[in-house]
């Protein structure tokens, strides 16, 4: 049994890494501010299911404020796996400050407490975003990652240097994982799946940016948390894909929801947004050779895995707010 410090624990992949690293006999201690980001509904959610298990300790804590790190000094872990950050590709045209201070600014406080409690082993998440406007597809680890599109990638680029600052100095064994599109249940209720379950089910108008033959790449939360729970071992400094593998446009995702749902989508397009990426999908093969990581779930099998958890919470997940 080992104990591991998992940040944003409420969130949609530190909640489900959480839950996996219990399963498999160890303890967690995890730490979320809670922030309502979006609707912080669905984080008191996955947070309950998680409070009830015994191996689990929360602290409700903001990475980003410097004094976390005297709050762990003196705690022993096996490793420390940073989930916690701002997401989201347009927000963060809007508050670049929010994303700078928790994805930068917190990943170098959770960095330091690895520092100063002798923990050896960091795993931070990354993002699909940072290969910025005309990657090669499918995107190896290899394609620059230079020229970000919006200060959300930025900032995730920023922590992955401090990654490697804190790796060549100290020493500390550091995974970067870049996530591609990932969906399941109880998901960021800001991403494409979780709102077109919901607006297709209580019959919404299903908003699509621009003419909805951009892609998306996408993979199950459990393939994910699997895939983050492996990029625990030893591998010195890596950046790994994650995620990504099944690549399909958006109007035929909508079309693959109406077979599930069993209803018509209302769909309206409007303009195409900016900030989003054409399309995007992982190159994988780093990952299976490097993790032994290849995904379960297929996305029709994981879609409606998804579309059952809905109606199953539906009376209150209907009311999410999907802006």
């Amino acid at each position: 049994m080992a104990n591991y410090l998992v940040t944003g624990a409420a969130g949609f992949i530190g909640a489900r890494t959480s839950e996996l690293l219990i399963k498999d006999g160890n303890t967690v201690v995890g730490i979320d501010n809670m922030n309502d980001a979006y609707d912080p509904r669905i984080k008191e959610y996955r947070l309950r299911k998680l409070q009830a298990l015994p191996e689990f300790t929360f602290h409700e804590l903001d990475i980003s404020n410097k004094a976390i790190i005297d709050q762990f000094k003196d705690q022993k872990f096996a490793g420390v796996i940073n989930l916690a950050a701002r997401a989201g590709v347009r927000y963060s045209v809007e508050d670049p400050w929010a994303y700078v201070e928790s994805n930068m600014i917190g990943t170098l406080n959770m960095l330091e407490i690895c520092r100063q409690t002798g923990t050896k082993k960091f795993v931070v998440a990354s993002t699909s975003s940072i290969y910025g406007e005309d990657p090669p597809y499918p995107t190896p680890e290899s394609a620059p990652s230079s020229e970000p599109l919006q200060p959300y990638a930025a900032s995730k680029k920023g922590a992955e240097a401090m990654c490697h600052a804190y790796h060549h100095l100290y020493g500390i064994d550091v995974s970067v994982v870049r996530y591609f599109t990932v969906y399941g249940p109880a998901g960021r209720p800001d991403l494409a799946l979780f709102r077109f379950v919901q607006w297709i089910t209580e019959g919404l108008p299903v908003r699509v940016n621009g003419d909805g033959e951009q892609s998306r790449g996408f993979t199950y939360i459990d393939d994910i948390a699997r895939g983050t729970i492996l990029a625990l071992k030893p591998v010195g400094f890596e950046i790994i894909n994650l995620g990504g593998h099944e690549v399909i446009t958006i109007n035929n995702l909508i079309k693959l929801l109406e077979e599930v749902i069993g209803k018509k989508a209302i769909v309206q397009y409007g303009p195409p947004d900016p900030a989003d990426m054409r399309s995007n999908w992982a190159d994988v093969s780093k990952a299976g050779e490097l993790l032994g990581w290849e995904p379960q779930f297929g996305l029709r099998a994981g879609v409606e895995r998804l579309v059952e958890w809905y109606n199953t919470e539906r009376e209150w997940a209907s009311q999410i707010l999907t802006p």
